[in-house]
């Protein structure tokens, strides 16, 4: 199987045609043609719906597109860290960070490991952990930066902490819910949970953790900016990083609820595949890392 057949389909798939892939490749329109129907031709199948509207794959293109960018990212790995085993510093870093990450810990990193790397790119996506572990599962991030989860398959990745972090308990300023003393007097309230379907949520694990079981989420956010919309304008309470619940951006409008339980305790950590510390800029970029994390944890 060419690799130029692979190219020309992942790149018909990720533009919508075949004008926008030969454009994207350097190729002309028929050699990109050339390409995928010789491909078609040595997988037996065909690969894309074409329409006067572009092209879509079928379901054995979907397959193989999938392998294809697998492959691809995989190169582009290769040989960005054999030039970095060579002293040539650049390429680009995927980080995917929760917005904890983003503000006590990427700022300072970006800062140090810029200034002695400056010929790689740092790319930051602020996104949960649950997305986040599919995409470096997917091979789409180097590192990604949030709480370590539970339950984790032994081994899959390689896992670093770096900051204990507690949630708290926030409602909106002002509302009755920030009188309540324990969490069973919240257990009938109205609950924002954070997370990409709701089955799944910090605070549903505090409930548990506590004994108590967990109320079903009211309204559920995907975002920091999203829970704290939420929770600000209604009669909600949710889960908050400290550092974020007391952040100026947020403190005006949020009140934290002094439950008897306490906090949920949890710790922030680096993950990654490990295969990824073969790569010379994850390792310098995890050691910039942690001493970010250091001066945080003094700060704290």
């Amino acid at each position: 199987m060419k690799l130029n057949g692979l190219q020309a389909l992942v790149a018909a798939l990720e533009e919508g045609s075949l004008r926008g892939a030969a454009r994207r490749t350097g190729l002309s329109q028929p050699a990109m043609t050339k390409a995928l129907r010789e491909l078609e031709r040595e997988v037996g199948a065909p690969l894309l719906q074409r329409a006067h509207t572009g092209v879509t794959a079928t379901a054995q293109g979907q397959v193989l597109f999938e392998h294809a960018r697998t492959v691809q990212r995989e190169l582009e790995s290769a040989r960005q860290t054999i030039a970095q085993l060579g002293g040539q510093m650049a390429g680009e870093l995927k980080v995917g960070a929760v917005p904890l990450a983003l503000l006590l810990l990427i700022p300072e990193t970006a800062r140090t490991f810029g200034k002695a790397f400056p010929g790689i790119r740092l790319n930051v996506r602020e996104e949960l952990y649950v997305a986040q572990l599919t995409h470096l599962r997917g091979g789409d991030m180097d590192v990604v930066l949030g709480p370590i989860p539970e339950g984790l398959p032994h081994g899959e990745f390689h896992i670093e902490p770096l900051l204990p972090i507690e949630m708290a308990v926030v409602v909106a300023k002002g509302s009755p819910l920030a009188q309540c003393q324990s969490l069973a007097e919240l257990q009938s309230a109205r609950w924002v949970f954070t997370s990409a379907t709701g089955t799944t949520s910090y605070a549903k694990l505090l409930f548990q953790k506590n004994g108590l079981e967990a109320p079903q989420p009211a309204a559920v956010a995907n975002s920091t900016l999203g829970l704290l919309a939420l929770i600000s304008g209604s009669e909600c309470a949710g889960l908050m990083p400290m550092p974020i619940a007391t952040h100026p951006a947020a403190a005006h409008f949020l009140d934290i609820v002094p439950i008897q339980e306490g906090h949920l305790s949890l710790q922030l950590g680096a993950m990654f595949r490990p295969d990824a510390l073969l790569k010379p800029m994850v390792r310098h970029f995890l050691s910039h890392l942690h001493r970010a994390a250091n001066q945080a944890k003094l700060a704290l």
